[in-house]
């Protein structure tokens, strides 16, 4: 078993660029006219689906609202990646900080709204 998750967005052609510019994601699959996209990160997959697909239970056709979410990629050096996505112009919403817990992080936010932590786990 293992969990993947999926965004309903009107933005489905922003965020597999967003995801495959920033952390050079796979896209293991792409539907026609750009109504889904299936992305892969290590063992992790990510899908975002446009909203109102007749051909999903109402469950998934309304849009992702923009709050009460976050994903978190996790890297082996984020002050590379910081300098890295920094460089690409990417705005950065939480600068990179150590927390008392061990981790050192930053986020950016995806066309959708989603937070994303980018975090080295420190111990």
């Amino acid at each position: 078993m293992k969990f993947w998750s999926g965004v309903v967005t009107a933005k489905v052609q922003e965020s597999k660029d967003f995801y495959v510019r920033l952390f050079g994601c796979e896209v293991l699959y792409e539907g026609d006219d750009g109504w889904f996209v299936l992305l892969q990160l290590g063992d992790s997959e990510l899908g975002f689906m446009k909203p109102g697909m007749s051909s999903q239970s109402n469950r998934f056709r309304a849009p992702y609202q923009g709050a009460g979410m976050w994903i978190s990629v996790d890297v082996e050096d984020v002050d590379a990646e910081y300098a890295r996505i920094k460089n690409l112009g990417v705005p950065v919403e939480v600068e990179l900080r150590d927390e008392p817990w061990g981790d050192r992080h930053f986020v950016v936010v995806d066309p959708n709204g989603i937070g994303v932590d980018v975090v080295e786990h420190r111990q």
